[in-house]
């Protein structure tokens, strides 16, 4: 599907969506194409009195005969409060309207009513990136789908008054939609699709980008005493690998900002193994190392000012001969020793291990790791937010405000050390679990991993709620949503990039 952003003249075929204000309110290019349909649009809204044009309200037009095959009039609500999240969304729901509907064209008037203070120029770029975000399918395995279940748009055309302006806004947006889209095909691909190796394989194409990318096998990893991440993997036949990327778009020399990423590619829990029903789900366990993965992708790719690191630790958590056992101790990089209690909690250990590596080599300005780490966190958060962590509150407050403008919710959450009681092993330096009846299963989950943080500003994002979801939203289709790729980048360009 190709996405243009064009002059504000009225199409002579396809379909068209016009932007219409609180109180019914079309703006100029509405109520000239008004005028062009004999004031079909008037009429239509006088005939559907619950149309107000209230924020997410639709109606929608056939108008054969007149060139084009329909209009749909998007309900913006009040113009004082529109934002860019309002026409990221129109873009988004409007392909997904219009997808099935045997449409090849689509236009989208990107208009501001009368009172909204967003440029025309942004509102424009926004309903592009909207579009491009809404669009996306996963039908790479569905061979018998008939003509009527596949998507006909071929070109989606964003109207404004504004366009040199709006196309130089959405280049860096299209490509944050390459990051987002990275992440959510390699988070919906199958277990036996996506393991360690042919993830690495996916990292290292972004060497195209300018990304310099290393992977280490087991060997490498056992000479720097990776015994924690080690540990996880040594039950599957798929070795287990630690993957850095570097972007160096910044000052020669310049202090990186680092990324890491949980990569269990499957988990089945291990010996401590999981219930079956659901364990297809998780596939996705490794989408917080999907999310860097995008999160690189994306800054490479509009070229950000700044020098980035994502780390990457992927493995497979499988019960075989050779499997880690509850009551196991491994030694971590960092030379702590861990009781592993339970080998479904996983994540931590090759974080642990992983978090040390990039501080000793990359030094970084801050680092933050992201995981699908606990399912407490969705007990406590649904899947609304994601926990946010950290020992350094600049930092913290820098990612909740990423994540809201993004609309990548963050919600903060406590760190202390009370709940480092839990956590104490009658063997060893720390158990991977607090003992029986402690609660707060994601706080010491986030304790456990603050043992690994030399004095580095840190923050720790428990994104097991947020990465995969069993809904539709306008710029996120039910599956992997792609969760952390927008939020980083906004992190990074808010605060890191060098002016």
């Amino acid at each position: 599907m190709k996405i243009d952003i064009a002059d504000s003249k009225m199409p002579k075929r396809g379909s068209l969506v016009l932007t219409v204000a609180d109180g019914r309110q079309l703006g100029s290019f509405g109520q000239a194409a008004d005028k062009a349909l004999a004031g079909a649009l008037t009429r239509a809204m006088a005939a559907a009195p619950r149309f107000t044009g209230a924020k997410g309200q639709w109606l929608e037009l056939l108008v054969p005969g007149a060139g084009l095959a329909r209009v749909l009039l998007a309900g913006l609500g009040k113009p004082t409060e529109l934002k860019p999240a309002a026409f990221e969304a129109l873009g988004g729901d409007a392909v997904r309207r219009l997808a099935l509907s045997g449409e090849t064209d689509l236009a989208i008037a990107a208009e501001v009513p009368k009172g909204g203070v967003l440029p025309a120029a942004e509102a424009a770029a926004r309903a592009a990136f909207g579009a491009r975000l809404g669009s996306y399918r996963f039908d790479k395995y569905r061979t018998t789908l008939k003509d009527k279940d596949k998507p006909a748009l071929k070109t989606v055309t964003v109207l404004t008054s504004a366009v040199a302006l709006a196309k130089k806004l959405h280049l860096p947006l299209a490509k944050l939609a390459d990051g987002v889209e990275i992440t959510r095909n390699v988070v919906t691909e199958p277990a036996n699709v996506i393991y360690p190796a042919t993830l690495a394989a996916e990292c290292r194409k972004l060497a195209k980008l300018g990304v310099k990318v290393q992977v280490l096998g087991e060997a490498e990893m056992k000479k720097l005493g990776m015994g924690a991440l080690l540990g996880v993997g040594q039950g599957s036949s798929r070795e287990s690998q630690l993957v850095t990327m570097q972007w160096t778009g910044g000052k020669k020399g310049g202090k990186p900002v680092a990324f890491v990423g949980k990569g269990v590619c499957f988990d089945t829990g291990g010996i401590s193994i999981k219930p079956a029903a659901g364990m297809e789900e998780m596939k996705w366990d490794m989408g917080g190392a999907g999310a860097v993965i995008g999160a690189m992708a994306a800054l490479a790719g509009r070229k950000a000012r700044v020098n980035a690191v994502g780390v990457v630790a992927l493995v497979e958590n499988m019960p075989d001969g050779n499997a880690q056992r509850p009551g196991d101790v491994v030694k971590s990089m960092s030379g702590q020793t861990i009781e592993v209690l339970n080998t479904d909690a996983e994540g931590r250990l090759i974080l642990a291990d992983a978090m040390w590596y990039c501080q000793e080599k990359f030094k970084p300005q801050f680092m933050v790791d992201l995981a699908t780490l606990t399912g407490a966190i969705i007990m406590a958060l649904g899947h609304e937010h994601a926990g946010l962590f950290a020992n350094n509150d600049v930092l913290a407050e820098r990612l909740a405000a990423a994540g809201k403008a993004e609309d990548e919710q963050l919600w903060r959450l406590p760190l202390g050390d009370a709940y480092d009681e839990g956590l104490k092993s009658p063997i060893a330096d720390m158990q991977n679990i607090a003992g029986p009846g402690f609660g707060a299963g994601s706080i010491t989950a986030a304790q456990f991993l603050q043992r690994f943080v030399n004095k580095t500003p840190w923050a720790h994002l428990d994104i097991a709620g947020v990465a995969w979801s069993k809904k539709d939203k306008a710029t996120v289709p039910k599956g992997a949503t792609g969760f952390g790729v927008r939020l980083l980048n906004r992190l990074v360009a808010d605060h890191y990039e060098d002016r």
